[in-house]
């Protein structure tokens, strides 16, 4: 299946490790793109629908316990589908910009290099989850795992695991991104908030013809 980078509205990414300030890059985004008249959506994986919502408790609390790496992976892998089928690609057809916190990118980071998975086998999977839908623009922001987890606050299941968990998913965020640099931006989580948001409007500009004006 070719990768399918869709020719209407647009489609970014924030993808990067615990506490490296995706949310407020996201809001900082919208509202600019807001201001500038475009219809905006702004979603997360895992939990962007009412089924992802349910799902993200089973992944995420405690209470869960131990899953096996594959079924905490395919849990991941039906969030995304649902999230792709009902928010992300009808959003995409009206021609509005979607911001989503995570995406693909997570799983293979997470679940492959994290859960030591196998990688081409998680992707493939990913992959027809989403029916291939590619990001416009997946922006990373790198964080030292060490900080990032620190500012997390009550870790959640998954921020829970050991230092050297987290250190194999930032190292797999910066392998997809050294791999296709014309669709992916690397930027330093700790700088500026705004230096990092003026960095992340000068990539996405470039896109703003295929959205609708509001």
């Amino acid at each position: 299946m070719e990768p399918l980078f869709t020719e209407r509205g647009v489609f970014v990414a924030l993808e990067g490790g615990e506490g490296a300030g995706k949310s407020t890059q996201a809001r900082m985004l919208g509202d600019w793109l807001d201001k500038l008249g475009h219809r905006v959506l702004l979603t997360r994986e895992p939990g962007g629908t009412d089924v992802g919502a349910q799902l993200r408790r089973i992944v995420l609390d405690h209470s869960t316990g131990d899953l096996s790496p594959r079924a905490e992976a395919l849990i991941y892998a039906a969030d995304k589908a649902e999230h792709v089928d009902e928010v992300v690609l009808p959003a995409l057809a009206e021609g509005m910009v979607v911001v989503t916190d995570r995406y693909v990118d997570s799983t293979l980071a997470y679940q492959g290099a994290g859960r030591a998975v196998d990688i081409t086998e998680l992707e493939q999977v990913a992959r027809w989850a989403t029916s291939d839908l590619r990001p416009h623009l997946t922006v990373v922001l790198d964080v030292d795992p060490a900080t990032g987890l620190g500012r997390a606050g009550d870790h959640d299941r998954i921020e829970a695991e050991p230092l050297e968990f987290h250190q194999r998913v930032r190292e797999h965020f910066l392998a997809l991104a050294a791999a296709d640099p014309d669709h992916y931006l690397v930027l330093p989580a700790d700088d500026d908030p705004d230096l990092l948001h003026k960095a992340i409007r000068a990539r996405v500009e470039p896109w703003l013809g295929q959205a609708a004006a509001a």
